[in-house]
C-alpha cells in the first residue's frame, strides 16, 4: 500500500495532483502509487475530498474508475494546454464523472462590513463522489485561462504536471526543492568534470 509521503502535492490543482499519482511516465512501466482501492481512498482523504471511514463496499469498486479518470484528465489537460481540443470520449467521460456530485451551494458571509464568499467544506462520504469532485476540478481548469499555464516538469527523469503560477510564468520544475535543485547539481557536476578533462595551455 502507498503511504502519503509517496504522493506529491505540487500540481496546483487537485486534478493535476491525481494525475501525478502515476510517476515516471517516461519509464516502462511507470511507477504506480495507487495500487489498491485503499491507496485511492487514502489519497482522496489526504486531498481533503473524502470523509474518514467511507463504506467498504463503495471503496472496493472505485480503483478502476479512479485510474480511468486520472488518465482522462491527463489527456484532456495536455491537449487543451497545447491548444488542441480533447477527444470527444474524454469530454464525455469528464462530464459524466463530474455530474456524479452536486455542486455545493454558494455561501456568503460578512467580513469587515462586506460580503464575501464563505468557506465551505465539500467532503464526500463516498469515494465515487470524491472522484466526481476531481472531475469537476478538471472541468473548471479546462474552461479557465489557467489551462495555458499547465506545464510538464523539465527534469529528464520526472514528467510531473503542474500549474505555473510564478509571476513571470516561467516555472520549469514541478518543485525547485526536488527536481530543480537536482538538475542544477547534476549540470554543475557535469561542467566540473568537463573542466577537469580540458587540457590547459
Amino acid at each position: 500500500m502507498a503511504t502519503d509521503d509517496m504522493w506529491i502535492w505540487d500540481g496546483g490543482r487537485v486534478c493535476l495532483d491525481l494525475v501525478n499519482t502515476l510517476r515516471n511516465r517516461w519509464r516502462t512501466p511507470p511507477a504506480e502509487t495507487l495500487q489498491s482501492s485503499g491507496d485511492l481512498v487514502l489519497w482522496l482523504q489526504e486531498a481533503g475530498l473524502l470523509a474518514p471511514d467511507p463504506p467498504r463496499s463503495a471503496a472496493a469498486a472505485v480503483l478502476a474508475s479512479g485510474l480511468r479518470l486520472r488518465e482522462t484528465v491527463d489527456r484532456a489537460v495536455l491537449a487543451v494546454a497545447d491548444g488542441r481540443l480533447p477527444a470527444a470520449d474524454d469530454i464525455m467521460a469528464l462530464n459524466r464523472s463530474a455530474a456524479q456530485a452536486p455542486r455545493p451551494a454558494l455561501q456568503i458571509a460578512v467580513t469587515d462590513g462586506r460580503l464575501e464568499p464563505a468557506g465551505t467544506t465539500n467532503l464526500a462520504t463516498d469515494p465515487a463522489v470524491a472522484l466526481a469532485l476531481v472531475a469537476q476540478d478538471a472541468v473548471d481548469l479546462l474552461l479557465s485561462a489557467e489551462i495555458r499555464r499547465v506545464r510538464v516538469c523539465g527534469a529528464d527523469t520526472c514528467a510531473l504536471r503542474f500549474l505555473d503560477r510564478s509571476p513571470a510564468h516561467n516555472r520549469r520544475w514541478c518543485s525547485m526543492a526536488r527536481c530543480g535543485n537536482r538538475t542544477k547539481v547534476r549540470l554543475h557536476q557535469a561542467r566540473a568534470r568537463r573542466s577537469e578533462h580540458t587540457p590547459r595551455g
